[in-house]
């Protein structure tokens, strides 16, 4: 498989590019400020995310040989960035996540380099999220971008243009997407769309609606290359800078000093003997059909009485609103009083029976990526709840993925969802529903008010989950159109 490339001619290295800056550091000998004549930039802020102290960050690549790896890869490429360090946590997860945007992002397939990046641009400003959108628009630049379209949408092609209904209703109601939107695009009169481009568009597009949720969700900070990310004051005693994380350097003893383990409370106990009740009792006696449902649209009328956020409505910045329309428009619940909309059931329309050989079919091995990044991130577990060993989790696991498909009406019939309330509690609940839906709104005291006694990297994995769990919902949605309309 080779790697699709940009025209050449509208490449222009005039300066130094962001992934040489991204490289120096005080530590790294590469590049010096008497080889090259600039001020040396160091990171702004204390490590790769805001709620996740960096020492904890930092010991993930000298306890595990696989992620030091991984990381040492992604730096020599120059793409070690803050989502990367904070997914080290989880080295199985990250390895398939960095393989399928690569392909996503570089590899051949219908859309040309810089189309894919303004769709990335276009996705992550739907979620405000400033740290996605800097990233893209560096990468948009680098392949031969116009930079006329980074004026605002209007700039951009009116191919571009006409995704915007479905990036809108992708990103916040999914479940009204219909076959009509679908033929908007591919029926237009100029500038339509194939099904292979729409298929790579609509997989862009939900990548970096759920990506948004997990930044926001695990407070990444900007990256030392972006705006935002860097200072040329004299760095601190403790700041830290991604070549020491791929190089070894350091010292990360002193840096970690007499770390105290936090005394475990009741908390986790708690949530492993309802476990434990929910097993024995589905051992006893099994619901019925019809209690599945009563208790399904229970749970889905429940879902929506869980408020997103106490802050105030965020406005979206000139630099980041520019790239979509209608900023006005938002998340709302699946069916409001008075309003019916059916419930998507995932034995008429799956990921694994339809979805999955669709995408495959349009956009070969991409299909395939997705299938084993849903799966580790659904089946990822170490046996471990906070201190404790052993554990089986997956009946945790199961109830976060199908609480985020539930918001989004998505219904499993074999699935009792009773066992939402009983594992889930409401600062979770509030969590969740923030993290995946209004993920902008998302606060650290949000991310510290839930299991309170598990480590970050157990709350990591949870964001994984909500990622996943998030795009599968969007391209259920998208895809059943398109397989609408194709038939």
């Amino acid at each position: 498989m080779r790697h699709a490339s940009a025209d050449n001619d509208t490449v222009k290295n005039t300066s130094l590019t962001v992934t040489d800056l991204f490289r120096i550091c005080a530590h790294c000998e590469r590049l010096s400020k008497k080889d090259i004549g600039v001020r040396i930039p160091r990171p702004l802020g204390n490590g790769p995310s805001r709620f996740i102290p960096e020492k904890e960050i930092l010991q993930v690549s000298k306890v595990d040989a696989r992620t030091q790896s991984i990381f040492e890869e992604a730096f020599s490429l120059g793409h070690l960035d803050n989502i990367s360090l904070v997914m080290g946590f989880h080295p199985q997860y990250l390895e398939s996540f960095l393989r399928t945007q690569h392909y996503l992002l570089q590899m051949d397939g219908p859309l040309s380099l810089h189309y894919r990046h303004y769709i990335g641009i276009m996705a992550a400003a739907r979620h405000q999220c400033s740290y996605l959108v800097n990233l893209h628009v560096n990468d948009f630049l680098q392949v031969g971008g116009d930079p006329k379209w980074l004026n605002g949408l209007e700039g951009a092609p009116q191919k571009l243009q006409a995704l915007g209904e479905l990036n809108k209703i992708l990103a916040h109601r999914p479940w009204l997407l219909t076959k009509t939107h679908i033929e908007s695009l591919l029926k237009a009169e100029e500038n339509s769309w194939s099904l292979a481009e729409l298929i790579h568009a609509v997989v862009l597009l939900t990548h970096y609606h759920s990506l948004a949720s997990f930044t926001f969700g695990c407070g990444i900070t900007p990256d030392i290359h972006t705006d935002g990310g860097h200072t040329f004051r004299p760095p601190s005693l403790s700041g830290y800078c991604v070549c020491d994380i791929a190089n070894g350097n350091g010292a990360l003893e002193e840096m970690l000093g007499n770390q105290q383990v936090a005394e475990v409370s009741g908390e986790v106990e708690v949530l492993m003997e309802r476990m434990k009740q929910l097993q024995e009792c589905r051992d006893e006696e099994e619901a019925s059909q019809e209690e599945m449902t009563t208790r399904f649209e229970r749970e889905k009328t429940e879902s929506m009485l869980v408020a997103t956020a106490e802050d105030e409505e965020c406005v979206p910045s000139r630099d980041v609103s520019r790239h979509f329309e209608d900023p006005s428009y938002g998340y709302q619940d699946f069916s409001r009083r008075g309003e019916h909309v059916p419930t998507f059931r995932v034995q008429d329309y799956s990921w694994e029976d339809h979805g999955f050989s669709l995408v495959n079919r349009l956009y070969p091995d991409v299909g395939q990526l997705l299938d084993e990044k849903f799966q580790i991130a659904y089946n990822l577990t170490y046996n471990t709840m906070a201190t404790h060993q052993g554990v089986d989790t997956s009946m945790l696991r199961r109830a976060i993925w199908n609480y985020i498909h539930c918001m989004f009406g998505i219904r499993y019939d074999d699935y009792d969802y009773g066992e939402i309330n009983e594992l889930l509690d409401r600062s979770f609940k509030v969590y969740i529903k923030t993290m995946v839906c209004s993920p902008e709104k998302t606060t650290k005291r949000m991310y510290e008010s839930f299991w309170r006694q598990f480590q970050h990297s157990e709350k990591v994995h949870v964001n994984l989950l909500l990622m996943e769990a998030r795009m599968q919902a969007e391209l259920l949605y998208a895809l059943r159109a398109i397989t609408r309309y194709m038939t």
